[in-house]
């Protein structure tokens, strides 16, 4: 199963967790999903966050809705070789959702040395 894959942790010692963040205005809920707050993942050609995704499980709902992906395609890499580009990528994402229920917030990473990571946070 793929759940046996995806690890976690707490992100203030494990740079590879995503950290979400949200601010609830009324209905909007505006998220921001960041790996490397606390320890900042490497951003290199060779070690990078590939993407993030959120989703959200409203209390009393048994599936989840996906709110949206955010891909990093920037890694240093040019047509002179690995890490010869300025151009990197810092793995943040920003969503914002409209919802009146509580629930979970789950965020997923991935690293393309070291696979799945997730997060959660109750959304009050």
């Amino acid at each position: 199963m793929i759940s046996e894959t995806i690890r976690s942790g707490d992100w203030k010692g494990e740079k590879h967790v995503p950290v979400i963040e949200y601010e609830r205005e009324g209905e909007l809920v505006k998220v921001k999903v960041q790996v490397g707050k606390e320890i900042p993942h490497p951003n290199t050609t060779e070690h990078h966050i590939r993407y993030i995704e959120l989703y959200f499980l409203p209390e009393g709902e048994n599936f989840v809705y996906h709110v949206g992906r955010a891909e990093f395609t920037a890694h240093g890499e040019s047509v002179n070789g690995p890490n010869a580009s300025d151009v990197y990528t810092e793995p943040i994402a920003y969503f914002v959702l409209k919802t009146k229920k509580k629930g979970k917030l789950y965020a997923l990473s991935y690293c393309n040395i070291h696979g799945l990571w997730e997060n959660e946070v109750q959304l009050e």
